[in-house]
């Protein structure tokens, strides 16, 4: 299939730093596993021909670690002969068009409650009719969910969005702030799913080389954002309460990405590789029927603090 994008270099520029962003996230993550932790299994994987999609990408993936109970970590690139109702809802132009696709996405599921899990996501996108100009955007962000929730950890996560975003104007971090917190909110449970970060899609400000660096610098300040609240929280004593907890509020994170998520239905509509597609799910997660805890507890006060939309900076 015929590239979508109009030069090689073009495919090349983005997936080597796509690569690269994948190597070094995941080399950080067993430097905290530490010696004697899990280490990543790493997955390369290709498109069968006659697939729906064509393309590659590389999975890497920890399980049953010392820190990270699941974490996960993917890239892609594919081609495909249409794009999925999931991605022309703002483009309804482009229905039907030949598309390319590249990005990496995590989803981190630490083993200690104390330790938030975290998602995070950059990617790009070109579609375009054949004899048309292919349209180019990028999407992406990212977002923390805590199980118990600390002002501090809330106050740096945010403060490392905004700062990434400050070189690309003032106004990028509260109006991706904003993005962030209607799109990462369950409205069948009225609850926010975290406490947030930033996060943008369809984006091609003011051309394509401001809408990679600004992409770029959000993947390169995951890192900074993320490792030090794990740091200052992988060794806190839990018990039972805790970690039922913990199960409980995962169940809230399994139905935001298979009911709202955009990003799972366009892998799932698009015939994308569903075992990388799903390595966000935990490992272990609980439902219970109509659960209320008590006023004045850590658990409630999740809900009533921190799932809430606030301005943490």
């Amino acid at each position: 299939m015929t590239p979508v994008f109009n030069t090689e270099g073009t495919v090349a520029q983005v997936r080597n730093y796509l690569v690269g962003l994948q190597t070094r996230i995941m080399d950080a993550l067993e430097s905290i596993e530490g010696e004697g932790g899990a280490r990543a299994v790493v997955d390369p994987w290709h498109k069968e021909p006659g697939s729906l999609l064509q393309g590659d990408g590389i999975t890497k993936i920890i399980e049953n670690g010392r820190v990270f109970e699941r974490a996960g970590c993917g890239f892609s690139h594919v081609r495909g002969p249409q794009l999925p109702p999931s991605a022309t809802q703002h483009r309804p132009e482009l229905a039907g068009a030949p598309f390319e696709a590249m990005g990496v996405s995590l989803v981190f599921h630490p083993r200690n409650p104390y330790v938030p899990t975290v998602h995070m996501n950059v990617r790009m996108i070109a579609a375009g009719h054949p004899g048309q100009v292919p349209v180019c955007w990028f999407g992406g962000g990212m977002d923390l969910t805590p199980y118990y929730g600390f002002e501090e950890d809330a106050v740096h996560f945010h403060r490392s969005c905004r700062d990434a975003l400050v070189p690309f104007g003032n106004d990028k971090y509260p109006r991706f702030k904003q993005w962030c917190d209607e799109y990462f909110f369950l409205k069948h449970r009225n609850e926010q799913r975290g406490v947030g970060g930033v996060f943008f899609d369809d984006f091609a400000e003011p051309d394509f080389a401001q809408s990679l660096a600004m992409t770029q610098s959000v993947g390169d300040a995951f890192l900074g954002a993320y490792l030090p609240i794990v740091e200052r929280r992988q060794a806190t004593p839990y018990g039972e309460r805790e970690r039922d907890f913990q199960l409980y509020r995962r169940g809230r994170y399994v139905e935001f990405n298979l009911v709202w998520d955009r990003g799972t239905h366009f892998g799932l509509q698009s015939g994308g590789r569903t075992e990388s597609i799903l390595l966000s799910m935990p490992p272990l997660a609980s439902w219970a029927y109509q659960r209320e805890d008590a006023p004045g507890t850590p658990e409630a006060e999740l809900t009533q603090r921190y799932l809430v939309r606030r301005n943490w900076l």
